[in-house]
């Protein structure tokens, strides 16, 4: 059940709008003015070009632009996209950035830079732009393709990798594989032998050594991972057409999760819009898998509090994250907390008209979720 936010109780109210929250899995905002056509291009997930027929602003995502951040820049609810644009160019990438970051009231970013990070804030820059601390999560496969373009021996690769991604991440708080993408999450969840490594190594570098998608070479990125220590971050579902959705249900993750527990590592499912409730499952039954609704909640829009309502079903509240995956536009960066945020209210408050929750609980968990988790997660210590 939700209600209503005029009738949820104003102590929740204010504790959910109040809390500065830790987004762990973040990019960085665009650097560059945009045409019409580079936005929408933004606002998608789609890798294609958007059809002269359409508009991405005829989607949820793109409605709730038009009636949350059109306001953060000053123009009514509404608004038509030409007039959103139009407000957008004239105070610029700088201006936009500063007022919608600022409005997100996100007390600390851990910023993945793998994809385009050239053309996005780093970690600095978003520090530098919202005056809160950000710190950076390296991706796995990045790390390995940018050892094979500096060049190296298929034998020598398994340790290049390890001492390249060490050096890569002294600073970092957490890594992340995109095997889902690369190959699906239906691999053999054993570390692979010295020997496989290195035949794998040399048929990626005979190919060219580009885009890494060897399920072995995916298998040692992940266990190098292990080894190093980080809090382990997996994408999971809904995103670009790159990735295969029916091979990226987490639950094909069961043999890595169970035989990862040992390391006392955390993994860490990102997204996992519509595997949500199979997310829930691997969280309540594995002490050592964490999962968060990110991504999926922007797109959901106006339909983000079910999404919300659901990731809170069976998990531990111990075991569930705050992300909004926002790439590029800030606007993105804003809609993901200000939608949890709403989606929060309406859903804990439906449990505290029911009776079934006091006020108390509902903050408490709304601060567990939205930051403490994460501050435990990551080390990153009290806000």
């Amino acid at each position: 059940m939700s209600i209503e936010l005029d009738l949820v109780p104003t102590g929740l109210v204010r504790a959910i709008e109040e809390l500065p929250l830790v987004d762990h899995h973040v990019h960085g905002a665009s650097t560059r003015d945009l045409s019409r056509k580079a936005f929408e291009e933004m606002i998608t997930e789609s890798d294609r070009p958007v059809p002269e027929w359409m508009t991405q602003f005829d989607s949820q995502v793109g409605y709730a632009i038009l009636r949350h951040c059109a306001p953060v820049l000053g123009l009514e609810p509404y608004c038509t996209p030409e007039e959103y644009l139009a407000r957008r160019a004239r105070i610029g990438t700088d201006e936009v950035n500063r007022l919608l970051l600022g409005a997100a009231g996100i007390g600390h970013f851990l910023v993945e830079t793998g994809y385009r990070g050239d053309e996005l804030l780093g970690p600095s820059g978003m520090a530098e732009a919202t005056g809160v601390p950000a710190d950076e999560v390296v991706r796995l496969e990045a790390v390995a393709e940018q050892v094979a373009a500096a060049g190296c021996a298929a034998g020598a690769f398994a340790d290049r990798f390890t001492e390249a991604l060490w050096e890569r991440s002294r600073s970092a708080r957490g890594l992340k594989s995109i095997a889902a993408y690369r190959y699906g999450l239906d691999f053999d969840p054993a570390p692979p032998s010295r020997e496989e490594v290195t035949e794998a190594a040399g048929r990626w570098f005979s190919a060219g050594g580009f885009r890494l998608d060897d399920p072995v070479l995916l298998r040692h990125l992940i266990w190098t991972g292990l080894e190093r220590g980080l809090p382990l971050q997996f994408h999971i579902g809904y995103g670009d057409p790159d990735v295969d959705l029916r091979r990226s249900d987490p639950l094909l993750l069961r043999g890595l999760i169970e035989l990862a527990e040992p390391t006392g590592v955390p993994l860490l499912l990102l997204h996992c819009y519509p595997y949500q409730r199979q997310a829930g499952f691997l969280a309540h039954a594995y002490p050592n898998v964490y999962f968060d609704v990110g991504l999926g909640v922007n797109y959901a829009g106006a339909r983000s509090v079910a999404l919300v309502g659901e990731s809170l079903e069976v998990a531990p509240f111990a075991k569930i994250l705050f992300s909004s995956d926002a790439w590029g536009a800030a606007e993105l960066h804003y809609l993901g907390a200000h939608l949890w945020r709403r989606a929060m209210e309406r859903v804990l408050g439906g449990f505290v008209a029911d009776g079934e929750w006091s006020v108390g609980q509902a903050v408490r968990v709304v601060s567990m979720v939205g930051a403490e988790n994460a501050r435990r997660v990551y080390e990153l210590g009290a806000g």
